[in-house]
């Protein structure tokens, strides 16, 4: 039976507590999926005699059109080109010019990487030649890799996001009310689990399907991390769910904490790491690109 302290009201200040912890954490894990992520746009700065301009270069490009990259222009006589290949391939670079744009009021060097399959990748740096010297862009010449989709309809992207990150708060909370002991432990968890399904198990694969042709790249299938963090933070709260239809309060508590737990070291892992990735080699060889796709890179 549940002891009174179980049945209780939870005091108002306390919820209101731990909701605030379970928001902040919440908004904590959008900034550090959005900066984390393989397809976040790369940002930096380069210096042309003096003067920093700060850019922001593409890591993810839709499959219908080709990817425009640019840089502020510095002036000054500045020109530039950018250097791409297929990525994991040992392609000769291509080289394209850049071009002087205006773009929103903003002075631009631009150029377009050509559009690739979905999940195709392709890497690129930039190089600026001026009368301070050469410039290459970014600053440690490490290759940029950007990674081309097919379009998702923009209400299943919305739903899935907003319920992933919704589970992910809601779970959070119902993790403290384990740690904490709150009366309406139960009810997040549920919720939780709700969101986890509908969220990642019904709508991902959709996102998934829609963007790389294939509702399911995670074990046992592929190695994409995305979809393998989904079923492991479902199966954690399959399980903290099921231990509230029977056992004593302690088990119950344990499990949706340890869930809890669970959900927030899985959202340390990067999102669309090892995610899907086309085969070139594959592709020159006659397959097609649908086939040629893979994961785990």
């Amino acid at each position: 039976m549940p002891t009174a302290a179980a049945t209780s009201a939870t005091p108002r200040s306390v919820k209101v507590l731990l909701w605030a912890l379970a928001v902040a954490v919440m908004l904590g894990s959008i900034v550090y999926q959005r900066m984390t992520g393989p397809t976040h746009p790369r940002r930096g700065t380069f210096a042309v005699e003096g003067a920093t301009f700060s850019y922001k270069l593409s890591r993810s490009g839709d499959s219908n059109e080709d990817e425009r990259i640019a840089v502020p222009d510095p002036g000054r006589g500045v020109t530039g080109e950018l250097a791409w290949r297929r990525f994991h391939t040992q392609d000769a670079f291509t080289t394209l010019p850049l071009v002087a744009e205006n773009r929103k009021g903003h002075a631009e060097l631009a150029a377009r990487l050509p559009r690739q399959p979905a999940a195709g990748k392709l890497e690129y740096r930039i190089f600026l030649k001026g009368p301070g010297g050469p410039v290459v862009v970014p600053a440690d010449g490490a290759a940029i890799v950007i990674r081309f989709k097919d379009h998702v309809p923009a209400p299943l992207l919305i739903a899935h996001v907003a319920l992933m990150f919704i589970g992910v708060m809601v779970g959070v909370r119902a993790g403290l009310a384990g740690a904490f002991n709150t009366s309406d432990m139960p009810y997040h968890a549920w919720t939780t689990l709700f969101c986890l399904t509908l969220g990642g198990l019904v709508l991902g694969p959709f996102v998934q399907k829609y963007a790389f042709g294939a509702f399911w790249t995670g074990f046992p299938f592929g190695g994409d991390l995305t979809d393998n963090k989904t079923i492991l933070m479902w199966g954690a709260w399959f399980l903290a769910c099921a231990t509230l239809l029977q056992g004593r309060r302690g088990l119950k508590r344990a499990a949706v904490a340890l869930a809890g737990l669970a959900m927030l070291v899985v959202y340390l892992i990067p999102h669309s790491a090892r995610g899907s990735e086309l085969d070139y080699a594959k592709l020159d060889k006659g397959a097609s690109p649908a086939s040629a796709i893979g994961t785990g890179k």
